[in-house]
């Protein structure tokens, strides 16, 4: 922690050296020629155009301009500057995102308002989507299924992507750095009357990187991706629009398993969206939308003498219409409503059948300003399933301004997370160490199967266990905040959160196999929370200054193991050779993989006259366990912990001739890294841009 503690205080040096030497440049007087910012407006959290700043709820926006100037190429290296977010990296190189202290499964990853999908265990890989295109990012807090169901339960995020803009422009964007990392884009916009259309383009590579040194294996293996977004807009009058929207990404990467083992993975993934908007009155309106996706993924690993040692696929699904109403009584008072169908399917290695999802569903969502100081927001929706019982998720909010200065808000709201097709129909037996991995639904046909094959010692779980479908996991999410506005440039926000999760689903052995290995599946059993606050500011003392920063205090726990710890059934031992010893309640830390503390601090400064713009970032993440080192079962004080780290980026831009713009910036300045236990920050990296508008 020494070592962090310098990073901090380097940081800050730099941070008020910068701040003083901003004052000496410029000093602004705040008279009435400054111009204002303008109230940013959010559409995720509602699903209709709101002020982020009355919203009821806990959300943020990522803007393009801080995105721009951040020179950032990938979505997991913007949300990782967000307060309470943080990407981990998965068991394949990809990064998912941990929201509130939830896994990346229980978070719903949007593009232009619709779900992408390509799930690895649950985790949907950030680092696939770039950010070349994104007009901004809409972080939504708090159970949303009231409005999107599954996959809901923690939060939303979505990233929305330019549409075209009147007139002929476009541009191209090169950048290149560290390990041979290229990314190159480029944008054609054309609007005219009627008809908009707009194509980008994007191609990402990389030799990947090695943290460690001692074996042949890189951490990352040699990559290249490319992806193709087009989108037209065409206009049948003032009341009737069109919006069609198709998108492709391909990705080849190298797989290489050990010295004997090579091969290579491919991903290809597309989907279209269509939406009709008509406005039929100054009271309704309505659109019907249509998207469909598909998500493919295949690798292979070969022997060395060119044999086929393995091949792995998956093939996923999803077609999704649907309409919705919109209701303006009045200027005060929205009523929206919407009923649709998901189909969803999977071919995957691995599989006892190809399944298939059949879920329609409906919702109901009030917005009203019951006075000028009092909105409410209230919903509901119904989702139904072939697979598992039927899903009611309700939702309120309300905020109340009590001055121009303060506002207190809350929200509570029920989400939930069906079980994915990994969990229902997964039938997979190690080959090299032996043990089984069965899905829920694959239990009472494969279980006697295994029998017959004299691979069954004995049976933990009786198959009639496994008649009931699985439940779906369910939370109740509580949020409650302040907002403090002490003046136009200087803003706070406090919110308190509590997630209690029920059924979540875990995995148990369920029989013992003859070769000394076990069977496992999965099952509804733990019940565990995330509690603690968030705390966010925003500084802007003149145009060309901004500081934000962003603090969360995390508290994520077994409610079963807590119970344990209380009851004094858990022990521990300092070293193998020492006496074990009771552990006190205190004592327990809480879930894997999660920080107590975790904190963000940016500045971003413009200097006109030098048509320059700079910002230094920094990010914090306290100790976190990601295993049990002294043998009983649990995360207490007394295990292994992997240490708190600090990451600080440096961008700069130049802009010539109005058109060109040059940038150069070093993510993670002082090259930290950790070669054991996080594989997802490859160390220092230096890059340049190049920028031409045309």
């Amino acid at each position: 922690m020494v070592l962090n503690k310098k990073y901090f205080y380097v940081y800050f040096l730099l941070f008020f050296t910068s701040y003083i030497f901003s004052q000496e440049l410029e000093v602004i007087a705040k008279d009435s020629i400054q111009v204002k910012s303008l109230d940013e407006v959010i559409i995720t959290a509602t699903r209709t155009i709101r002020q982020l700043s009355s919203l009821p709820l806990p959300a943020q926006i990522i803007t393009k301009k801080d995105i721009k100037r951040s020179n950032s190429i990938r979505l997991n290296d913007i949300l990782n500057e967000q307060t309470g977010l943080i990407t981990v990296p998965d068991f394949g190189g990809g990064e998912g995102i941990q929201l509130q202290g939830l896994d990346s499964q229980y978070t719903l990853i949007l593009l232009d308002g619709v779900p992408l999908v390509g799930r690895s265990a649950g985790t949907l890989d950030l680092s696939r989507i770039t950010v070349g295109n994104i007009k901004q990012i809409e972080v939504v807090k708090g159970a949303s299924s009231s409005l999107y169901g599954s996959e809901a339960l923690a939060g939303v995020i979505n990233i929305i992507t330019e549409t075209p803009k009147n007139g002929f422009h476009g541009n191209v964007n090169y950048r290149i750095g560290t390990f041979n990392t290229n990314d190159i884009s480029t944008t054609i916009n054309y609007k005219k009357q009627k008809l908009g259309v707009s194509t980008f383009f994007n191609r990402y590579s990389s030799n990947g990187y090695d943290l460690n040194k001692t074996d042949t294996l890189k951490t990352v293996d040699p990559f290249r991706n490319f992806t193709v977004n087009t989108k037209v807009t065409y206009d049948f009058n003032d009341a009737t629009n069109l919006f069609i929207s198709g998108k492709y990404y391909t990705q080849n990467q190298d797989y290489i398993a050990s010295t004997t083992l090579e091969g290579e993975s491919d991903i290809n993934e597309w989907n279209t969206h269509l939406k009709l908007s008509h406005t039929h009155s100054k009271r309704w309106s309505s659109y019907f939308e249509f998207y469909a996706t598909r998500y493919k993924a295949k690798s292979y690993l070969d022997n060395q003498d060119g044999s086929r040692s393995s091949d792995s696929f998956y093939n996923q699904l999803l077609i999704r219409p649907e309409f919705r109403v919109t209701f303006n009584p009045n200027d005060k008072n929205a009523f929206i409503g919407g009923v649709g169908f998901n189909h969803e399917t999977l071919d995957r290695t691995s599989f006892s059948l190809q399944p298939k999802f059949n879920s329609p569903y409906l919702y109901l969502q009030y917005d009203g300003n019951l006075t000028e100081k009092l909105n409410v927001i209230a919903g509901a929706r119904f989702d139904s399933h072939n697979k598992y019982e039927s899903q009611f998720s309700p939702k309120a909010a309300i905020r109340y301004e009590i001055n121009d200065k303060i506002a207190v808000k809350g929200s509570l709201g029920y989400g939930f997370k069906a079980p994915d097709f990994r969990q229902l129909y997964f039938a997979f037996t190690n080959a090299t160490v032996g043990y089984t991995v069965l899905g829920y639904n694959a239990v009472s046909t494969a279980i006697p199967e295994l029998e017959a094959q004299g691979q069954i010692a004995n049976i933990i779980v009786a198959i009639s266990e496994f008649e009931d479908a699985l439940k779906p996991e369910n939370s109740v999410s509580t949020n409650i905040g302040v907002d403090f506005k002490i003046s136009s440039e200087l803003k706070f926000g406090l919110n308190l959160f509590k997630n209690n999760i029920n059924d979540l689903i875990d995995t148990r052995i369920v029989a013992n196999k003859t070769n000394g290995q076990n069977v496992f599946s999965y099952y509804n059993v733990n019940k565990v929370y995330t509690q603690g606050l968030e705390f966010n500011t925003r500084w802007k003392p003149t145009n060309q200054l901004k500081i934000s920063g962003g603090y969360q205090l995390l508290f994520a726990k077994d409610t079963d193991t807590e119970n344990a710890f209380e009851d004094g059934d858990v022990f521990a031992r300092e070293n193998p050779s020492s006496p074990s010893f009771q552990l006190k309640k205190s004592d327990y830390f809480g879930l894997y993989n999660r920080s107590r503390h975790m904190a963000n601090l940016k500045l971003f400064y413009a200097i006109p006259k030098w048509h320059m713009d700079t910002n230094i970032r920094g990010t914090y993440r306290s100790k976190y366990g990601i295993l049990d080192s002294n043998g009983n079962s649990y995360l207490d004080a007394y295990d292994d912990f992997v240490d708190g780290y600090t990451i600080i980026d440096f961008a700069l831009n130049k802009t010539f001739y109005n058109n060109y713009q040059l940038g150069y910036g070093i993510d993670n300045l002082f090259d930290f890294t950790d070669t054991q236990n996080i594989s997802n920050i490859a160390g220092r990296i230096i890059y340049a841009k190049l920028n031409i508008q045309f």
